[in-house]
């Protein structure tokens, strides 16, 4: 079993992250609470924190990566929503048991040292979820 326990971060594709993060500083007064780059995923990301959630501004570092990619398609904005997890082991395998299709069946390293792992927009309404624990 596992539990979903709030809403991680909503994730939001961005050209520009310094004029994005201009933007949730400057205009809305919210503070930045930590940037890192996540090679595997080919992204830069920051957090803001919102309440006991975040927004998570993310800008591709490469013109093939998933953000980039994302944007080509799409423009800027959400580009996923994201539920913290208990145990994302048990919820990927009731997922998987469930027959709910999946981007990731094992969980892989996300920004803030998660695991974290997606599930496809095929299986929830066209909504790209991720799945996040925090240790």
């Amino acid at each position: 079993m596992f539990n979903v326990l709030k809403i991680d971060h909503i994730g939001i594709a961005v050209k520009d992250m310094e004029a994005a993060k201009k933007f949730y500083t400057e205009v809305l007064g919210m503070a930045v609470q930590g940037e890192e780059v996540v090679e595997q995923q080919k992204v830069k990301v920051c957090f803001i924190p919102s309440g006991d959630s975040e927004i998570e501004l993310l800008e591709s570092t490469s013109p093939d990566g998933p953000i980039a990619k994302f944007i080509e398609k799409n423009g800027e904005g959400v580009q996923h929503i994201a539920l913290r997890v208990d145990n994302i082991e048990a919820a990927l395998a009731d997922l998987k048991a469930k027959g709910i299709r999946l981007i990731d069946e094992e969980p892989r390293y996300g920004a803030g040292a998660a695991s974290i792992a997606f599930v496809h927009p095929k299986a929830t309404g066209g909504i790209l979820l991720e799945l996040s624990e925090r240790k």
